[in-house]
């Protein structure tokens, strides 16, 4: 986004375009957010949306795609993708969507454009993407994606006392409500309860009790300087639900910490990540790793290889294109389970 700045570079849409081109695909990008700005005095999104929308259309009909993949594009009218259907018949028109099934406002925002598109993409698994898939609804779980272009440490290489930072706990906002071990806190919450058990824990806390957050290299910063992260959504109880913390935590090989309720233990093994049922086991496993640095960089660099493995941007991008394409089922995957 060029309004961030360079903040948003871990994005998924990075990573899809990214992605595509690596498996051979040559990809337009079209952000709808900057051009609506740009296409009014006021330089704001909502005064641009007609102008985001007409330009789509122009840019559309030159252009001449395969394929349309719309990511999060709220400002594009569902008379946008109607006129799309009508000059573009050849086209194939999807959604993809990283925000969470259980937010209501961003099931709607799914569901105004569902009928007009072939496929929808989501970052949730379970009942709640069976919920999506009726009246025959074609959607498909999107796991967090991985660059390595992007999600470039390798922090299961250093020794922890080499890096500046035992833990990285990036927690958004710390005030906000969390599920998180069976029962509603907040982040604040957690980082106080580990400093009263591990006073002497070194920890890069952003968005915790009043500390700034962290974007763009600050962030990449970060994840090059702990020898392990813990990853906490909103709720962690949600089958594979994850914040994309997930993909740059284990992506940067860090020791990644992540509740049992999301259903991660179906595709990664306690060798790979740091699962915990409840908030005590997990402050017993980060005091465990903490001692035992041999074994935090062995399962660091299992789960840094086992995540690249399974969710590479371009074996990511490629599994939709195949989806959309109907060479394979969905389904079919074990994360679909």
């Amino acid at each position: 986004m060029l309004r961030a700045k360079g903040a948003g570079h871990f994005g998924v849409s990075f990573k899809l375009s990214n992605g595509l081109v690596r498996a051979g695909h040559f990809v337009l990008n079209f952000s709808d957010r900057d051009i609506a700005r740009a296409s009014t005095i006021f330089r704001t999104t909502k005064a641009g949306i007609g102008g985001v929308n007409r330009t789509l259309l122009e840019v559309a009909q030159d252009y001449h795609p395969d394929l349309i993949l719309f990511g999060h594009a709220d400002t594009i009218r569902r008379q946008t993708l109607e006129a799309l259907r009508e000059k573009l018949p050849q086209a194939i028109l999807a959604q993809w969507n990283v925000d969470p099934l259980f937010e209501a406002d961003n099931v709607a925002r799914i569901n105004s454009k569902i009928d007009l598109v072939d496929w929808t993409f989501v970052s949730t698994a379970g009942s709640m993407l069976r919920d999506l898939a009726a009246d025959s609804h074609r959607v498909a779980f999107l796991p967090n994606p991985v660059d390595p272009s992007i999600e470039r440490a390798r922090c299961f290489e250093m020794d922890r006392e080499a890096l500046p930072h035992d833990l990285f706990f990036p927690a958004g906002l710390g005030t906000q409500e969390r599920f998180h071990a069976g029962r509603m806190t907040c982040g604040n919450e957690i980082a106080d309860r580990i400093h009263e058990r591990m006073p002497d824990l070194r920890c890069d806390l952003p968005g915790v009790n009043g500390a700034p957050r962290k974007f763009g290299r600050p962030y990449e910063i970060a994840l090059s300087s702990a020898a392990m992260g813990l990853n906490l959504s909103r709720r962690n109880d949600v089958h594979l639900y994850t914040s994309d913390r997930m993909a740059h935590l284990c992506g940067s090989g860090l020791l990644t910490f992540i509740d049992r309720a999301t259903g991660y233990g179906e595709l990664f093994d306690e060798s790979e990540l740091g699962f915990y049922s409840t908030e005590d086991e997990l402050l017993q496993r980060i005091a465990a790793f903490r001692a035992d640095d041999a074994t935090r960089r062995r399962v660091a660099e299992a789960g840094w290889r086992a995540y690249r493995t399974m969710f590479d941007a371009t074996r990511i991008s490629a599994y939709m294109i195949d989806v959309m394409y109907e060479s394979v089922d969905p389904w079919a995957f074990r994360w679909a389970r």
